[in-house]
């Protein structure tokens, strides 16, 4: 059982599941290797004080906990997309989820600078009906044309609740209807 698994319910299918895009650990990737590399300096250049070895060795381990940490958060974060609901699965220690009916995004839009369009990564950007939702925007996100695509299909395409909602008798019984406006 994969641990998204376990936050969905009996009738839904997961159509989209994946993690954010490596881009992400490049800015603590960054900040780690700068410490690893002061750390190293300390050990090799300053290594004949103890007191410096100490907390070049200490500066060591901790750049190198601290990516491990972040890349655990990475690889345990999953982007989930049902036929019903989105969700954002994170935490490492306390699992938090982020969730989101399908129904309630009225506007969905992805954006991809230079780099994400070079390197294969882009951001998401959900609306709901003037609300402010836990997962506005969510950033690098891998392959964003075929999550749109995906996205737009269960929001608008001809098999979607929306879609059925507004045709005659295509909504099913246990599905809320909105009556449709009069014709004048």
């Amino acid at each position: 059982m994969k641990d998204h698994d376990k936050y969905l319910i009996a009738s839904e299918r997961a159509v989209v599941v994946t993690r954010r895009h490596w881009v992400s650990l490049v800015k603590v990737g960054t900040g780690t290797a700068a410490f690893f590399l002061l750390g190293l300096l300390m050990v090799l250049y300053l290594g004949d004080e103890q007191f410096f070895a100490v907390v070049g060795v200490l500066a060591l381990l901790a750049s190198l906990g601290w990516f491990g940490f972040a890349w655990w958060f990475w690889a345990t974060e999953e982007f989930v997309i049902t036929d019903k609901r989105v969700l954002l699965v994170s935490g490492v220690i306390t699992r938090r989820v982020a969730i989101m009916p399908l129904t309630k995004v009225t506007d969905l839009t992805y954006e991809r600078s230079v780099l994400g369009r070079f390197l294969g990564y882009g951001a998401f950007v959900m609306e709901s009906a003037g609300q402010h939702q836990a997962m506005s925007r969510i950033e690098y996100l891998p392959r964003p044309d075929r999550l749109y695509h995906e996205v737009s299909t269960l929001l608008f395409g001809p098999d979607s609740m929306l879609y059925r909602r507004w045709q005659p008798g295509g909504a099913p019984s246990d599905y809320p209807t909105m009556p449709l406006p009069p014709v004048r």
